[in-house]
């Protein structure tokens, strides 16, 4: 009698690169009921006797065939093995309804004519058997493996016990019938448990076990599944449940009256590789990783664009995130891009564009309209070493935000621009914005009831218009208010010659400038001026961290001197 059994009987999931036909399972099955350890005391008591005899020890032996007890056998990947029960039902040329009945009851007959089968209570159910569909839900998932409590099959259960029969029956619609009724928007109850099917693709194998008593052998009721092998035909093999693995047998109690308990060992008994054709399996999945590089090679190409000598050629794919801060809502953003001199685009490029119309939403105290409206824009700057301009002037966009009210009315919400980052890769940049500010109730009366307000006749005046050719630009008494913010992501790509000759030659990597060459006196003025600017951003920091008093102190000290 066994003293512990393995209740974990779970499905196991095996990934292999190997063909599935070369799986071999060992399946041992074994009775250990009072009754069998009984007569192995008696058999063993009777041997120990030197007056026993053979008369003696086969009446005392308990009567039936080999394997009546225990029986151990290898069983392959779909390999059948046929019970007592398809042994005599396929003798009957009457019970064959299929091609492969006729095959089984050929098979039959060859076994009856030889010596018979090898197998006496273990078979198996293919994946091609009518009865593997059929088999019941209790037996699919046997509960009884480790306990005799009976519990219900679930609806998933029920619905997947029959999915790989309904798919080889499946046929072609009747064009004739009408499509009408598409969708059915009351489903009865019946309805649904016919059409809500799982459809797999695997591969499923049953192995099976008649625990019936010895000299009852053939009868439906009997039959337990033992073993449950699946494979989806890309290497992935479920095992339910697992192999046992040094640990302890399961458990298999029988119903009936007599309530046997067996136990049941399955093991995995693939034959290993030899290293010779390890080595050689392993060499050629290598030569057909680079036959599938050099594929690849041959699909994209040995020519990389790149842009003429003396060209920085700058792409960027941009999104406009979101707005906050505004005071109406049903947002929309009109945007457009800027060249400065020097700088040109394809002629297909679009310069501007409009997004959707947001609704904002609230999160915490603030009004937020996301919009993740994507754009892209590429542009060349094509060097000039007698460039009037001392400082390389980067494209510029420029946007304004607007609010549409349920009229179909629009009221100018805030102008901004923003830059093209200097840097290539990942920028994320909030922009504030601000708007003209006409003074006076009558303004903000008009902007409430009837829409609209001040507009700029040029959007570049929000930084420095492009038609202004003087030396001072003075907005001495514009008026103007401070609105909301307008958030963007900026995946910004350099390419140029330069780049590839600095990695080619192992140069340090330069500025943008300097690597385009002839621009020497230009990168030591944007030097010059990063350097000012981190200056001033510590001064700043340090100014904030210092008590007020002696901040006004300072201020006033430095005004007298």
């Amino acid at each position: 009698m066994a003293d512990s059994w393995n209740t974990d009987t779970g499905e196991a999931v095996y990934r292999s690169r190997d063909a599935v036909k070369n799986l071999k399972i060992r399946v041992r099955i074994e009775r250990v009921t009072s009754t069998a350890a009984f007569s192995q005391h008696l058999q063993q008591h009777v041997l120990s006797q030197q007056d026993g005899g053979a008369i003696e020890l086969e009446t005392l032996t308990p009567q039936g065939q080999k394997g009546d007890n225990d029986e151990e056998l290898v069983v392959g990947w779909q390999e059948k093995l046929f019970s007592q029960y398809e042994m005599e039902l396929f003798q009957n040329e009457s019970a064959c309804q299929t091609p492969l009945d006729r095959q089984y009851l050929t098979e039959i007959r060859a076994l009856n004519k030889a010596k018979g089968r090898h197998n006496h209570r273990i078979f198996t159910y293919t994946d091609h058997d009518r009865f593997t569909s059929c088999l019941p839900i209790q037996q699919l998932y046997p509960t009884d493996l480790l306990t005799t409590t009976k519990s219900g099959p679930t609806f998933l259960a029920e619905r997947m016990a029959s999915v790989r029969n309904r798919r080889q029956e499946r046929r072609t619609l009747d064009s004739s019938i009408p499509k009408s009724k598409i969708v059915t928007w009351e489903p009865t109850e019946e309805f649904v448990k016919n059409s809500h099917v799982v459809n797999n693709a695997m591969q499923t194998m049953h192995i099976m076990a008649d625990l019936a008593p010895p000299g009852r052998l053939g009868q439906k009721e009997n039959e337990y599944l033992l073993l449950t092998i699946k494979t989806d035909g890309s290497g992935t093999v479920i095992v339910k449940p697992d192999f046992n693995k040094s640990k302890e047998p399961y458990r298999i109690v029988t119903v009936g009256e007599k309530r046997e308990v067996w136990r049941l060992n399955v093991e995995n008994v693939c034959t290993a590789m030899h290293p010779e054709e390890k080595e050689r399996e392993q060499n050629m999945y290598k030569d057909l990783y680079v036959r599938h590089k050099e594929y690849l090679n041959s699909l994209v190409g040995q020519d990389f664009e790149m842009p003429p000598l003396g060209i920085l050629r700058y792409m960027m794919n941009g999104e406009i995130v979101s707005a906050k801060g505004f005071e109406y809502d049903h947002l929309y953003i009109h945007f457009f891009m800027e060249l400065p001199n020097n700088w040109s685009s394809l002629p297909f490029q679009s310069h501007s564009g409009v997004t959707q119309t947001c609704r904002a939403k609230t999160l915490g105290k603030e009004h937020v309209a996301f919009f993740s409206y994507p754009f892209s824009f590429e542009a060349f700057y094509m060097s000039e070493k007698e460039s009037e301009e001392p400082i390389l002037q980067w494209p510029v966009i420029y946007f304004k935000v607007l609010s549409l009210d349920s009229w179909q009315r629009y009221r100018t919400e805030g102008y901004g621009y923003l830059l093209f980052p200097a840097m290539p890769g990942k920028h994320t940049i909030t922009c504030h914005t601000w708007r003209p500010l006409q003074t006076g109730t009558a303004s903000s009366l008009r902007r409430f009831f009837i829409g609209g307000s001040p507009e700029l006749e040029d959007p570049s005046y929000v930084r420095i218009p492009g038609t202004f050719k003087g030396e001072r630009l003075s907005r001495f008494g514009f008026c103007t208010e401070t609105t909301g913010s307008v958030t963007f992501n900026l995946h910004c790509l350099q390419q140029a010659r330069a780049f590839v000759d600095a990695t080619v030659m192992k140069k340090r990597r330069q500025k943008v400038l300097e690597q385009l060459g002839g621009f020497s006196q230009q990168g030591a003025v944007c030097t010059i001026l990063e350097a000012f600017q981190r200056a001033r951003k510590k001064m700043q920091d340090a100014r904030e961290g210092l008590p007020r008093d002696l901040v006004n102190t300072t201020s006033h000290s430095h005004v007298e001197s």
